[in-house]
């Protein structure tokens, strides 16, 4: 469905939405290496507009929507299947992220995926691990303004991966509402840090680690400042020493804005105490005595990982494949439903106004239809949906995995009028006949026969449906046809039409 890049195709892009700051990468192949070309950054601090309802507030959303406008001018030249557009956790938590991501699409005019903690902190890892020659197993953080990814990995690889609800902004809130700086508020922060920490600790220590490395603007900030009082290591790297010493420089001051260190941007100034805490609780928990950093974050992983889907093979694949072993699933049938659906797709795509990332939502929808039954045989779609749901899933977004539970848990048996409603409020009409495919793909395979199917034709206008098949075959293949007339009538509860002959 995809074609490998060349050396001499376009530009590529990837926005990051994070909860402190909103990132632009704008890069090229250079004889198969990615070049950024352009960089942006804005501080549009989106955790700190989240009100006591988890709700984000105007002012917030109107930081975030002007940031993607000034951010949209730098991507008219990117063509939309060369960037990705992915949201963390301030989206993840607010109550009210679809309505900022319908305005911030229609500026950008292209999805935005809410990414999962978890995939954040691979693609962080990604992202890292382009930039260090080290090797041996890398103890990687990424302390963000909402929450901060751990991961443990090898080369390019990641092993283990966990985020957590602390971050730098979220902290700031927390413990330094109202500017003031004392001891007492900074070890409170440092606790609730090491309280977060304490359920992954055991996990990581048993894993263990040859080096450890941060990435993003908190560690950034704290090395710089570090550097320039010439208290870090001879290699540049944080110490623990240094740690201890920057603890009480920053205690010199009674409110956060009378903070004053060197190299300190004005705009990291109030969240500084907040990003040294949870900095401090990492030292402690882990025991470090130094923490390296690398100019390789998220948005360089998404880039990555975008450039991997064209040319390495997309690793959603990988994941299906691993969740049809976890589960049992019966990879023969998946893939003869999932070549059913794609034909039907390829049939209608133009009639029913889809896209190419419709397509793979729903073969790979088709290749998970079963995974429910290794909960019970009985209501196996809805079991099935609430696993895509609620697992994770490498590589998939928020919106794609509820896109693909919503189709799994509606490809068979009676469509309601509140599936219906869910379909359209998570993937719109496109979803709704995505569905549509997905069900008389599997209704086609219902037998579970290994003989292939004819030639079969599809067309439609968006009401009415006629499914044709060679002379002669409905009639040697009854259960088909008995499936058929079941489905003309939930076709027909649902105001559509559907014939076959």
């Amino acid at each position: 469905m995809t074609r490998p890049l060349r050396l001499d195709d376009g530009l590529m892009a990837a926005v990051d939405l994070g909860s402190n700051s909103f990132h632009l990468a704008i890069a090229r192949l250079d004889h198969g290496v990615i070049r950024v070309t352009e960089s942006l950054s804005e501080k549009v601090q989106l955790a700190a507009g989240l009100d006591a309802d988890g709700n984000l507030d105007e002012a917030a959303q109107e930081r975030g929507l002007a940031c993607l406008s000034r951010f949209a001018q730098q991507l008219h030249g990117v063509e939309p299947k060369r960037l990705r557009i992915v949201a963390t956790n301030a989206l993840r938590v607010a109550k009210n992220a679809r309505e900022f991501v319908r305005k911030a699409e229609l500026i950008l005019n292209h999805p935005i995926e809410i990414i999962a903690g978890r995939e954040e902190a691979r693609l962080i890892y990604v992202g890292v691990s382009q930039t260090l020659a080290s090797e041996g197993k890398r103890l990687v953080v990424d302390i963000g303004g909402g929450s901060t990814e751990f991961i443990i990995g090898t080369g390019v690889e990641p092993i283990l991966t966990e985020s957590l609800h602390m971050g730098c902004v979220s902290f700031t809130q927390r413990f330094f509402p109202d500017g003031a700086l004392s001891a007492k508020a900074l070890d409170r922060a440092i606790t609730a840090a090491k309280q977060e920490i304490a359920g992954i600790q055991s996990a990581y220590e048993d894993l263990g680690w040859d080096s450890a490395v941060g990435s993003s603007g908190t560690i950034k900030a704290v090395r710089t400042v570090v550097q320039q009082l010439g208290w870090a290591s001879t290699d540049g790297r944080i110490t623990s020493d240094s740690m201890a010493k920057l603890r009480e420089r920053i205690l010199e001051a009674r409110d956060v804005r009378d903070i004053d260190l060197p190299g300190l941007k004005e705009d990291r100034r109030l969240i500084m105490p907040a990003g040294f805490a949870i900095v401090s609780a990492i030292f402690e928990a882990f025991h470090l005595d130094t923490l390296d950093y690398s100019d390789g974050a998220l948005r360089e992983g998404v880039l990555h990982d975008l450039l991997g889907r064209f040319q390495q093979g997309d690793i959603r694949d990988n994941t299906v494949s691993s969740l049809q072993a976890r589960y049992s699933v019966d990879p023969a049938l998946g893939e003869r439903v999932s070549d059913t659906a794609w034909q039907l797709f390829q049939q209608t795509e133009g009639a029913l106004c889809l896209r190419e990332e419709d397509a793979a939502v729903l073969i790979r929808a088709a290749r998970l239809h079963e995974i429910g039954k290794a909960i019970s045989h009985s209501g196996y779609h809805k079991h099935g949906a609430y696993l895509l749901q609620h697992s994770d899933m490498a590589g998939f977004s928020r919106p794609e995995q509820e896109s693909m539970a919503q189709l799994v848990a509606c490809h068979r048996r009676r469509l309601r009028p509140e599936h219906y409603t869910a379909l359209l409020s998570i993937g719109g009409l496109p979803l709704f006949r995505l569905c549509l495919l997905l069900r008389l793909a599997v209704l086609l395979h219902h037998s579970r026969s290994r003989e292939p199917l004819p030639a079969i034709k599809l067309h439609t206008d968006g009401q009415t449906f006629e499914v044709r098949f060679p002379r002669g075959w409905l009639a040697s293949h009854p259960l088909t046809q008995a499936d058929l007339n079941e489905e003309k009538g939930y076709f027909e509860a649902i105001g559509l039409a559907l014939d076959y002959a």
